[in-house]
C-alpha cells in the first residue's frame, strides 16, 4: 500500500481484505499507518472469493468498527446495531456470525444479569 500511496493520492485509495488466515485487521492497521482511510468489510465476515481458493469471508465490519473506535477513531457507525444486525442475519443463515467482536460483545450480553 506504500508503493500505491506514492503513485495515486490516498484519498483514490482504499482497501479490501478477507480473513482467511486471521490478518485482515492488522492489515487494516497498517494501511491507517500509511494513511488510508477507507475500507470495504461485511457485516458479520459475510462473502468471499470466487477467484481465490480457500478464501474465507470478508473482514467484518464489526471487527474493523471495534478497532477503529478503540484507536479513537470516530466512524459514525453504532457498533451495537452492527452486532444486532450481524447476529441476526447469522441467525437467518444458520451459521455463527465470523465476527470476533460480535461475537465477544453478544456472549457478554447473554451472560450479564438482566437489568430491573
Amino acid at each position: 500500500m506504500e508503493a500505491a500511496a506514492r503513485e495515486y493520492p490516498l484519498q483514490d485509495l482504499s482497501a479490501h481484505f478477507h480473513d482467511t488466515y486471521g490478518q485482515a485487521l492488522a492489515n487494516v492497521l497498517a494501511c491507517l499507518e500509511v494513511g488510508i482511510a477507507r475500507f470495504d468489510s461485511s457485516i458479520a465476515g459475510l462473502g468471499g472469493c470466487p477467484y481465490a481458493k480457500g478464501a474465507t469471508g470478508n473482514v467484518a465490519t464489526e471487527d474493523v468498527v471495534y478497532l477503529l473506535h478503540g484507536l479513537g477513531i470516530e466512524t459514525g457507525l453504532d457498533l451495537d446495531r452492527l452486532v444486532d444486525t450481524g447476529q441476526w442475519i447469522s441467525s437467518v443463515l444458520g451459521r455463527k456470525s465470523l465476527s470476533r467482536a460480535a461475537n465477544a460483545i453478544a456472549a457478554r450480553r447473554a451472560s450479564a444479569p438482566a437489568e430491573a
